[in-house]
């Protein structure tokens, strides 16, 4: 958007306003009125395009129940369509998957991520912040144990 705001005229820039949120979502999950501002969009950055259509196959392969050794598959191809696309936005994620791509692939055995784990450390950096100062780590457990429990047990509940 900061590249097409000053090569666009101003009535044609202020009709892509509000883009990045449809260009954000799944492709399935996009209004009419959604579509109709993405392909606006597309039609001034056709590479954009090129982009937003790996990605929708990128999530559709997570997206569907595979074995892993298909999964694998599905990834090495993408792989080979986005190479060819000469798109350079994917090459950091590329190298990425290259090196980690068997982990990557264990997903498909379970369907786990790690969103819990994510968010747990999540929860413990914000913890660090609020409670900046507690130098006895005893205490700081405690201060985490109440924040992830602590709600559910010791709330008083009207009945």
């Amino acid at each position: 958007m900061r590249r097409l705001k000053p090569e666009l005229p101003k009535d044609d820039y202020a009709k892509l306003k509000g883009v990045r949120w449809p260009f954000r979502k799944k492709a399935v999950d996009l209004e009419v009125e959604e579509q109709e501002l993405l392909a606006r969009l597309f039609t001034y950055t056709p590479a954009l395009q090129q982009a937003y259509v790996l990605r929708e196959q990128l999530t559709s392969i997570f997206d569907t129940p595979l074995s892993k050794d298909a999964a694998l598959q599905q990834l090495t191809d993408w792989q080979r369509r986005v190479s060819a696309s000469e798109l350079t936005c994917y090459d950091h994620f590329l190298l990425t998957l290259e090196k980690w791509k068997e982990e990557i692939a264990n997903y498909f055995l379970a369907r786990h991520n790690s969103g819990f784990v994510e968010g747990l450390n999540n929860k413990i950096k914000v913890l660090k912040r609020r409670c900046y100062g507690i130098f006895n780590l005893s205490h700081l457990f405690q201060r985490l144990f109440l924040d992830l429990e602590g709600y559910q047990r010791f709330a008083h509940t009207s009945a």
